[in-house]
């Protein structure tokens, strides 16, 4: 887009947003599309466990409402996501994942672009059916000692209910229970919908099918980004 930077494909420097449901496939996709580019992934969960991690000011910040169980305020996570691109690393861009979560982050992150004569060039939204999303969702079964990830429909185990490695009884997790996941979806649907729509007014929303195999979904987002 007429930005230069020898680190990006093609030349140009790519910023993007990355938004879908939870279980569409954004964590599956994200490392895909960074690696095409050459950008890091921000992501704000990974943001702020390392700052309360490593007791920075802004960790400390957050602790205090974390520590109670409250939201973090806008504010504060959008002042950790601007100094994470204030870094050397995202002049070549950024794929920035599960952020903007509400229609006044993605004001507010416009706004600390624009301070600094940038721009997003792409926002990527990976469109998944809710009754697909509790189906993949639900299915899921894990092994605690091998680690070992399974899916009842796509990708069972051997013998039903046991880890191939293992021989151990798989577990489901809690937060893959049905009642979890629809409060999920429907806390997605309330507060992060919206930017869907805000950021198609923008002209900046590449909608891809994310129903399908990895890999096609994978070829539609480059078909989209181009």
């Amino acid at each position: 887009r007429g930005y230069k930077n020898s680190r990006s494909t093609g030349g140009c420097i790519v910023r993007l947003v990355l938004l879908g449901k939870p279980g569409s496939g954004k964590g599956t996709q994200a490392p895909i599309i960074c690696e095409k580019y050459g950008i890091p992934a921000i992501s704000t969960g990974d943001l702020i466990r390392a700052a309360i991690r490593n007791e920075t000011e802004l960790g400390k910040r957050f602790k205090e409402f974390t520590s109670k169980g409250e939201l973090v305020p806008d504010t504060l996570v959008v002042e950790i996501v601007a100094e994470r691109l204030s870094q050397d690393d995202c002049s070549g861009g950024f794929l920035l994942d599960g952020f903007p979560r509400t229609v006044a982050q993605a004001d507010a992150l416009g706004d600390w672009l624009k301070s600094k004569d940038l721009k997003l060039d792409n926002v990527v939204y990976i469109d998944v059916p809710n009754d697909i999303l509790v189906e993949r969702a639900t299915g899921r079964r894990s092994c605690a000692e091998s680690g070992r990830t399974y899916h009842v429909k796509f990708a069972p185990p051997k013998v039903e209910g046991i880890c191939d490695v293992s021989g151990k009884a798989l577990i489901q997790r809690d937060d893959d229970k049905e009642e979890v996941v629809a409060k999920r979806l429907a806390e997605y649907d309330e507060k992060t919908s919206p930017l869907v729509g805000y950021y198609r007014e923008k002209s900046l929303v590449k909608q891809v099918d994310g129903v399908g195999a990895m890999n096609e979904v994978t070829q539609r987002i480059a078909e989209q980004l181009g």
